[in-house]
């Protein structure tokens, strides 16, 4: 699974909470640490791009 994020991001940190072992919040917005995200967060990770508030993680398999 990938996970990236567009400059959509309010950078409310949303994401932060609830994976941060996956997102960061950067110095405009949060972003990904890594290109490959691990089985173990695609729950994390998927949880956090449906309560973005402004849809700004996208998810790809």
């Amino acid at each position: 699974m990938k996970a990236t994020i567009s400059d959509e991001c309010v950078s409310c940190g949303l994401c932060v909470d609830i994976c941060p072992d996956v997102f960061e919040m950067g110095t405009e917005y949060a972003q990904v640490k890594m290109a490959d995200i691990p089985e173990k967060f695609e729950a994390e990770v998927r949880q956090a791009a449906d309560e973005c508030p402004v849809s700004a993680i996208a998810v790809e398999e």
